[in-house]
């Protein structure tokens, strides 16, 4: 395993951690928040699983180009 989340700073040993892949996984976690946030995808109103993943992609799509 692999560090991925840095040390705080007032640790006295700081730990080593990659920081592009950090950067990624930061990304991630705030791409499932903005899903998270929209209510058709958290309460999963779609009646079977083609329609919610379209609803998944045409959020990150709208999230790709900022559209709120």
């Amino acid at each position: 395993m692999e560090t991925v989340i840095p040390s705080k700073k007032n640790r006295t040993a700081q730990r080593f951690y990659d920081k592009e892949l950090y950067k990624l996984r930061h990304l991630v976690e705030n791409a499932f928040l903005h899903l998270k946030r929209w209510r058709g995808i958290a309460t999963r109103y779609a009646k079977n699983t083609a329609s919610f993943l379209a609803a998944v992609q045409i959020r990150c799509i709208a999230l790709w180009t900022n559209i709120s």
